[in-house]
């Protein structure tokens, strides 16, 4: 993706996928809360027809790329490969009706957060091997588009909600990264929170001691933690084996001389939780009692 391709998406499916939501909006304009800052009345405005953003409380405006530029704090090389790693239906040329945008962009509202007790929850983190870490994690009741609905929730820095659940992923609030500290010399960095459970879940059979925890909960997050590295001694790395892994390694190990790549533990499978379930289920096998015929 290039410049002129990037520029070209809606700003609105952008700020979409950063978990932004317009306040009001009509056929030529939406207007968003400063996504750079905190302020109660909305002045980021963006124009549909121009695709062109201005922030009435500082006097400055640009293109998508401009936006993210400022919002990631980051080069131009650096905002393309962000880009790159999102599934912007539009650049996919899968046109999103205005009727479909609105209704996207409609307010949510948390009904509830407690402990998780709901079955289907429960059940689906056990499908994923990770039902004993529920301590990290909270039960989110929420409504949308005038419907009710109800996921696991796990808290990021910005007080934001990573959502999950048999059906859905998305993000409530403002998507930012979640930092766990316990005054540790050493950092382990996760691309999503499923993988870091599922960490948590081998963490004694890897004979680790725990440290500090950053969950990216995105790849496109990765701009959030670069100066945050600085002070650990040891840097573990988790990422998926992907495209998207690869150039996460890629950019924290040219930053960080002590950042070590640990994907070769899961080398065979696509992401931690994967090789977590694979490896439950052979000991879950051999514990099977067997019958002779």
């Amino acid at each position: 993706m290039n410049c002129k391709q990037f520029n070209t998406i809606p700003l609105e499916e952008v700020l979409l996928s950063l978990g932004y939501l317009p306040t009001k909006q009509s056929e030529k304009e939406a207007w968003f809360l400063n996504p750079f800052g905190n302020e109660n009345h909305a002045s980021f405005k963006i124009n549909k027809n121009l695709n062109y953003w201005y922030l009435h409380s500082e006097g400055i405006g640009g293109k998508n790329v401009d936006f993210m530029k400022r919002y990631l704090n980051a080069s131009v090389s650096e905002v393309l490969i962000w880009a790159e790693n999102q599934n912007f239906s539009s650049f996919h040329q899968q046109n999103i009706s205005n009727s479909k945008l609105e209704n996207l962009s409609k307010t949510y509202e948390i009904i509830n957060v407690k402990e998780i007790q709901h079955p289907a929850l429960l059940e689906y983190l056990k499908e994923r091997k990770v039902e004993k870490q529920t301590e990290f994690l909270k039960e989110i009741h929420y409504r949308m588009n005038d419907k009710n609905y109800f996921g696991i929730g796990f808290k990021n820095d910005s007080g934001g909600y990573e959502i999950r659940n048999k059906y859905s992923k998305i993000c409530l609030g403002k998507k930012d990264i979640s930092t766990i500290k316990n005054n540790s010399n050493s950092v382990r960095i996760f691309e999503g929170f499923l993988d870091f459970l599922s960490f948590k879940n081998l963490e004694n059979e890897l004979e680790k001691e725990p440290s500090d925890y950053l969950i990216l909960n995105s790849v496109s997050m990765l701009h959030n933690i670069k100066n945050s590295l600085g002070k650990y001694e040891k840097v573990e790395l988790y990422f998926d084996n992907d495209e998207a892994g690869n150039r996460a390694v890629e950019i924290i190990s040219s930053e960080i001389q002590n950042a070590k790549d640990c994907r070769i533990l899961y080398s065979d499978f696509k992401d931690l939780n994967e090789y977590l379930n694979q490896q439950t289920s052979a000991v879950e096998n051999q514990s099977k009692p067997r019958f002779k015929r």
